[in-house]
C-alpha cells in the first residue's frame, strides 16, 4: 500500500522536476482548473439536496446523532462524486496530452515507444471508452450504497465504506488508463493487473484522493498519476510477457 502511495509523490515530483514534462503540464492545466471549478460547483449542490432528502428530524434520542452520521456521509457521497468525475472527465479531456506525457516519460526511462498520431476526437472517444467498463462495475455499488442510506445508523456505516472502496477501486482503473492503452491491455488485463496488485492500487489512488483535496495540487494528480504508474505498468507487461513465451515454450514441447 505504501509502495503505490510513494509511486504517485515520485511521478509528482518527477513531472515538475523535467522541463520537458512540465512543458505538457502547463497546457493540461487551465483545462483542468475550468473543469474543477464546476465540478466544486456541482458537489456543494449534490450535498445540499442529500441532506435535505434523508437528514431526519424528531424528538427520538438517536435523531441527532442519525442527522450527524448523515451529514457525514452527504459530505463523503459528494467528495467522492466530485473526485470520481473529476478524474473521469478530465483524463478523457486531456487524453492526447497524457499520451504524449506517457511517450516523454517512457524517453526518460530508457524506453522509445511509438505514439500513433491520432485527431483529438479519437483519442477522447477512446478514452471514453476505456472508461465503460470500470463504470459498468461501480455503477451497481453506487446504487447499493444509496439504498443502505433507508437503513438507519448501520446502513449508512455500511454505505459510506461500499462507497469507499469502490471509489477506489474505480479510481484505479481511471489511472491506469494512459499507460495500459499503450499497451494494448484490454478489460481482462487491466481487471488482473489490480486484483493481482490490490494493495498497490489501494495506496495508490488512496494517496490520490488525498492530494485531490488540496487545492493547487489536485490539478497535478492525473498527470502525475500516468507518469507515476510507468514503472509498475512497465513491470506487469515483462511479467504477461514472459507467462507467455512460457506457455508458448511448453505448447512447443
Amino acid at each position: 500500500m505504501f509502495k503505490g502511495a510513494w509511486a504517485l509523490i515520485t511521478g509528482m515530483r518527477l513531472l515538475l522536476g523535467r522541463e520537458e514534462l512540465r512543458s505538457l503540464l502547463w497546457r493540461m492545466l487551465l483545462l483542468l482548473a475550468t473543469l474543477f471549478v464546476l465540478l466544486t460547483i456541482g458537489v456543494f449542490e449534490v450535498s445540499t439536496a442529500i441532506a435535505e432528502r434523508f437528514i431526519p428530524t424528531g424528538d427520538a434520542w438517536y435523531v441527532d446523532f442519525l442527522a450527524w452520521l448523515l451529514s457525514v456521509f452527504a459530505m463523503i457521497l459528494a467528495l467522492g462524486i466530485g473526485i470520481v468525475s473529476f478524474v473521469t472527465l478530465g483524463s478523457i479531456a486531456v487524453a492526447p496530452w497524457l499520451d504524449e506525457l506517457y511517450v516523454k516519460t517512457a524517453k526518460l526511462k530508457g524506453v522509445e515507444l511509438e505514439q500513433e498520431i491520432q485527431p483529438w476526437w479519437k483519442s477522447v472517444s477512446q478514452s471514453l471508452w476505456n472508461s465503460v467498463m470500470p463504470l459498468v462495475t461501480f455503477i451497481p455499488w453506487a446504487l447499493l450504497a444509496m439504498l443502505l442510506l433507508l437503513i438507519p445508523i448501520y446502513g449508512t456505516i455500511v454505505a459510506s465504506l461500499i462507497w469507499g472502496v469502490s471509489s477506489l477501486k474505480f479510481l484505479s482503473y481511471e489511472f491506469m488508463d494512459t499507460p495500459a492503452s499503450f499497451r494494448a491491455w484490454k478489460w481482462a488485463e487491466r481487471k488482473e493487473q489490480l486484483d493481482q496488485n490490490r494493495l498497490y492500487y489501494l495506496g495508490f489512488s488512496g494517496m490520490a484522493i488525498f492530494l485531490l483535496l488540496i487545492p493547487g495540487l489536485n490539478l497535478l494528480v492525473l498527470p502525475a498519476a500516468v507518469v507515476g504508474l510507468f514503472s509498475q505498468i512497465s513491470m506487469a507487461d515483462k511479467q504477461i510477457e514472459h507467462s507467455s513465451d512460457q506457455v508458448t515454450s511448453i505448447s512447443n514441447e
